[in-house]
């Protein structure tokens, strides 16, 4: 695993197995860091790093259409955070994120956060695993727009 923290591939947490499908396009949102995010020491809270990768996620997902339930909920299965640069307010960052790969249910991202005027250096970078489910909260298979949607996303 590289730890530096310059962008060379976002994707560089993991890489995926042969026979899955390579995502090569990112997506991404731009937002500022507020006040209240830092911590005493004046430093953005770690915290407020999953916030910002979750708004990234919920922007997605409402993207995709998917604000109601009609079509199940996509809920967060796992999260993991590499904190490699620390962030100062005033900011104003880039959150992008990649496919690895969309499973019948699931889709695997890695994300990441930059400065919005300085896009190869990395503040964190994430894993996280994301599941569609159903009403009573089994998962269920994506749609075949929702697939569709996903794969237009990510693909360069």
């Amino acid at each position: 695993m590289n730890m530096s923290n310059q962008v060379n591939t976002p994707n560089q947490v993991d890489t995926p197995n042969q026979d899955q499908a390579t995502y090569s396009g990112a997506y991404e949102i731009t937002m500022d860091v507020r006040w209240g995010d830092q911590d005493a020491m004046r430093h953005v809270n770690n915290a407020m790093y999953f916030r910002y990768f979750e708004e990234a996620r919920v922007r997605l997902f409402e993207s995709l259409g998917r604000r109601t339930s009609k079509e199940g909920f996509a809920v967060l299965a796992h999260i993991s955070c590499d904190f490699l640069e620390p962030l100062m307010y005033p900011a104003r960052i880039t959150v992008g994120m990649k496919c690895q790969r969309i499973g019948s249910s699931s889709l695997e991202l890695h994300s990441w956060i930059a400065p919005a005027d300085d896009p190869d250096l990395l503040h964190a970078r994430s894993r996280s695993v994301v599941v569609n489910t159903n009403d009573a909260g089994r998962p269920t298979p994506w749609s075949d727009r929702d697939r569709a949607a996903l794969q237009a996303y990510f693909t360069a």
